[in-house]
């Protein structure tokens, strides 16, 4: 028999007391709460129409409008953060700068966070594009920064901020001036790639125009292949020393720590989409005349499939291409076999390597039954796709919270891997989990290192049932339901209100019906 486990996700609350759907859009109808729908009409009534249909195209949302994950901007603002002589600006409401700073910082972030700020009037008037054009004025030394990125977020890409036409360059320091509405743009993962795609474009106009300047380390005296998506730092090591019998070195990994290596990596001879969503950087790739190559050297089958792949891409002779797998395959295959997983899982994510963890997992002897990825399907995951459902696993794109809390509730899993709200809901429920970005993608995946990788943290946390049954055991229902909170001793015990509860929804769908009409108008 399946058990339900009754979580209600916090953002589909009200929504669903209200019985109507909510997106993570819809607000109060004022300002940056005005919701998706009338951001987006804003936008394309504003002249963001051709920048919107660009990122529908390259990143369709579908079966629903956006995953629930953090804000998009964040991936843009990540990118450029990790980049040496690179200054980055947003341009977006306060709460939302304050937001996208605090967890830049809260990752690692090393530098300030630049931000113009604006009013009704600014906005309006269009003073803000004239603060923003002096900011970038005040901003480019070249003597300290290769680029500034201008990043706008929801209200002023709904009004129409017109970064396209801010200078291309000042004082020999480049611009990139970019929109990531959270209503164009559905993940942070992607908006990585609106900012890498950005660049790249940059980058090979400068090439074409003419000689540019060299990698810090100067040209690989082999061809390289230019690694598409950020991961473990052991990883393009790994992958290099795969790449190696080859006769072939790893290139650069976009995005990139440096202007420069963008010339590097333009350079590749062909570009590996370990990540397989960057469609705007695999455009400006293909643009150079470059091929791509999906999936990753991840597990036996990925590493074998993966170098047969990148062989026949560089037009390496295949027998070099099996001295390559015999090189490596054996203890891949050995070090799978050394560090099994015994347990039944279901894994979802935003990162946009689920699927490839889903393949070393299987590979690893786990019982996976579900992976989720908030990203959509592209045709350089097929490989990974196909591979999985062959192995009886459910692949869900664009998963919402939803559909990752059912498969748990489904399978029934020994451990879920999620996002924040999977492994509550897990924890509550007394399944061991362990969240997704922090605990497995901060791992190495590749090659021989990844084989083993996984399997000390995922054993560990399986081992760990009994202390959350014997959690359970003790506290019982005690502050849980109605009796949520904390408690003094001595008063009386919390009574459940079924009456409050049901004029508080009768309330919320009586706001929800005002909205709608508003909308109407």
């Amino acid at each position: 028999m399946t058990k339900t486990i009754p979580i209600v996700p916090v953002a589909s609350a009200v929504a669903s007391a209200a019985g109507a759907p909510l997106t993570a859009l819809d607000g109060d109808g004022v300002g940056c709460h005005a919701g998706g729908g009338h951001l987006l009409a804003a936008a394309r009534s504003a002249g963001k129409s051709d920048t919107l249909d660009q990122y529908a195209k390259d990143y369709p949302k579908g079966p629903h409008d956006q995953p629930q994950s953090m804000c998009p901007a964040f991936g843009s603002l990540r990118v450029g953060l990790r980049m040496r002589r690179t200054s980055t600006i947003l341009s977006g409401s306060a709460c939302c700068v304050y937001g996208l700073t605090f967890t830049s910082h809260f990752y690692g972030a090393r530098r300030s966070v630049g931000y113009v700020p604006f009013n009704s009037e600014s906005l309006v008037t269009g003073k803000l594009f004239e603060d923003i054009r002096e900011a970038i004025h005040q901003q480019a030394d070249p003597a300290l920064y290769d680029a500034i990125v201008v990043i706008n977020l929801c209200v002023p890409t709904a009004s129409g901020v017109p970064l396209q036409i801010l200078p291309k360059e000042i004082n020999g320091v480049r611009i990139i001036g970019i929109d990531v509405p959270g209503f164009g743009v559905p993940t942070h993962a992607e908006a990585k790639d609106v900012l890498a795609g950005a660049m790249l474009r940059y980058a090979r106009s400068e090439v074409e125009a003419g000689p540019v300047q060299a990698p810090r380390n100067g040209r690989a005296d082999k061809p390289t292949v230019a690694l598409l998506g950020e991961m473990f730092p052991a990883d393009p090591m790994v992958i290099g020393m795969l790449l190696e019998p080859l006769g072939l070195a790893a290139g650069p990994v976009v995005p990139t720590r440096e202007w420069r290596e963008l010339y590097a990596a333009l350079d590749c001879g062909v570009v590996a989409a370990i990540h397989p969503f960057y469609t705007a950087s695999l455009r400006e790739f293909e643009a150079a005349g470059r091929t791509a190559v999906g999936s990753a050297p991840v597990g036996f089958d990925g590493t074998e499939a993966w170098l047969q792949a990148v062989g026949q891409a560089t037009n390496v002779g295949q027998a070099q291409i099996d001295a390559a797998k015999n090189r490596f395959l054996p203890a891949i295959r050995g070090a799978l076999a050394k560090t099994p997983i015994r347990g039944r899982i279901t894994l979802s994510g935003y990162e946009g390597s689920e699927l490839l963890v889903g393949r070393l997992l299987v590979e690893s002897g786990a019982d996976l039954r579900y992976v989720g990825t908030a990203c959509p399907r592209t045709p350089w995951s097929e490989p990974d796709r196909q591979w999985l459902e062959a192995k009886g696993v459910q692949v869900q794109y664009r998963a919402s919270l939803e559909q990752d809390l059912a498969a748990m509730a489904e399978y029934e899993p020994d451990l879920a891997i999620g996002t924040t709200p999977v492994v509550q809901a897990a924890k509550q429920a007394t399944v061991p989990a362990l969240y997704f970005t922090n605990l497995i993608s901060a791992r190495p995946l590749m090659g021989p290192a990844g084989a083993g990788s996984l399997a000390s943290v995922v054993n560990a946390a399986i081992a760990n049932k009994g202390r959350f049954e014997a959690m359970r055991d003790f506290f019982g229902d005690a502050g849980s339901g109605h009796a949520a909170g904390v408690w003094e001793a001595g008063q009386p015990s919390p009574q459940d209100r079924p009456e409050f509860k049901a004029e508080t929804r009768r309330q919320l769908q009586k706001l929800l019906k005002k909205r709608k009409a508003e909308e109407m108008v």
